[in-house]
């Protein structure tokens, strides 16, 4: 109750807006908006939305931000009893990245023509998703969980993925380093700050270090993800795409 009568006293001495739409969208405030973003909320949030440390933003619907304004006070204000921090910026600015996050929940609109049950074959079998990636609380966890993938990206976004996906790779970080010890570990980046590092290596495995303990630290902008282009045949594509698209969550 104290959080809340706070937050409900901060609104009183911030100018919040009266206008339920928002009235920076325009390609221009995007633009601006995905800057602002990539500078203050990516770091947990992920470069497209994806989540990590921070809630995923990818998808079409925000339970706590159904509308523009409720979405500009939960960036403005943060929210009470979670890690989600205030933001002291313009109203503009705030406006700006409400409307890049909007973003972020869009699908593309490209035709689904493969059949999702031959799909779902190839991705458990010859594709061997589940290695890395989680469905329905089943795989792998070096790679994002695709429980939900189907309201989170468009069939166009995910073919390109699958073809080409060092294209989309911003919020996967390898890593490579050495201890001071001499052991040498890569793996995928899960959180960063000023003093340590936590890293999953190949084996699915979790590993913190301090930064002080490290002989080496290098940070590539590369995803473990294969390409399949040349390991499926475009039919194969079409129906494994067929399969992520009608992952929607838990019904």
């Amino acid at each position: 109750m104290l959080a809340w009568a706070l937050l409900f006293h901060a609104q009183i001495l911030v100018d919040v807006p009266t206008t339920a739409k928002n009235p920076h969208s325009s390609p221009a405030d995007v633009e601006l908006g995905r800057k602002i973003y990539g500078a203050r909320c990516a770091g947990c949030h992920g470069p497209m939305g994806d989540g990590g440390k921070g809630t995923n933003l990818a998808s079409p619907v925000l339970p706590r931000s159904p509308d523009d304004l409720t979405l500009w006070k939960v960036i403005r204000f943060g929210v009470p009893e979670t890690e989600m921090p205030s933001h002291n910026l313009t109203n503009k600015e705030i406006w700006q990245i409400a409307a890049f996050v909007r973003t972020l929940g869009k699908l593309d609109t490209a035709p689904v023509t493969g059949d999702s049950q031959r799909g779902e074959a190839i991705a458990k079998g010859k594709g061997g998703c589940l290695g890395c990636h989680i469905v329905l609380g089943k795989g792998g966890e070096l790679g994002p969980a695709l429980t939900d993938i189907g309201l989170r990206r468009g069939p166009g976004y995910l073919r390109r993925k699958l073809t080409d996906p060092d294209r989309d790779s911003a919020g996967f970080l390898q890593v490579h380093l050495t201890t001071k010890e001499g052991t040498a570990l890569s793996g995928i980046r899960m959180n960063e700050d000023t003093y340590s590092i936590q890293v999953r290596d190949r084996g699915n495995r979790l590993h913190s270090f301090w930064k002080a303990d490290l002989k080496e630290l290098r940070l590539e902008q590369k995803t473990l993800m294969p390409s399949y282009g040349q390991q499926l045949t475009a039919q194969e594509i079409d129906d494994v795409v067929a399969y992520l698209t009608q992952l929607r969550g838990i019904q």
